[in-house]
């Protein structure tokens, strides 16, 4: 079984045991999650597809951490003019355990 959610306006396909990082959560660490915008639901030979999502469908997850991506360098540069600008970037994401897919 395995579903394809909208998690903060990125899709991913998940199923049960999944570890995947994702866009920063405001949720504590070992706490859970539920997803409800499941856009489709795969299931043996069933395929629930949704208009525009599967009503009463939820995916719960677990939150296992918050990290940050690896640094990201910014580096401009304007030839004969002594301009030099470098900068870094890490962004935030949040690690997740897929617990559960319901669908009804």
């Amino acid at each position: 079984m395995y579903a394809i959610v909208d998690i903060a306006g990125k899709q991913y396909k998940v199923s049960e045991k999944d570890k995947l990082y994702v866009p920063l959560q405001d949720a504590d660490v070992n706490k859970s999650i539920s997803f409800d915008n499941v856009l489709l639901v795969v299931d043996g030979e069933t395929v629930t597809i949704g208009k525009p999502v599967v009503k009463g469908a939820k995916v719960k997850a677990k939150v296992l951490d918050h990290v940050k991506a690896d640094k990201v360098i910014v580096f401009k540069k304007k030839r004969r003019k002594r301009y030099r600008v470098k900068k870094g970037h890490r962004q935030p994401y949040t690690q997740i355990e897929i617990d559960s897919i319901t669908a009804k």
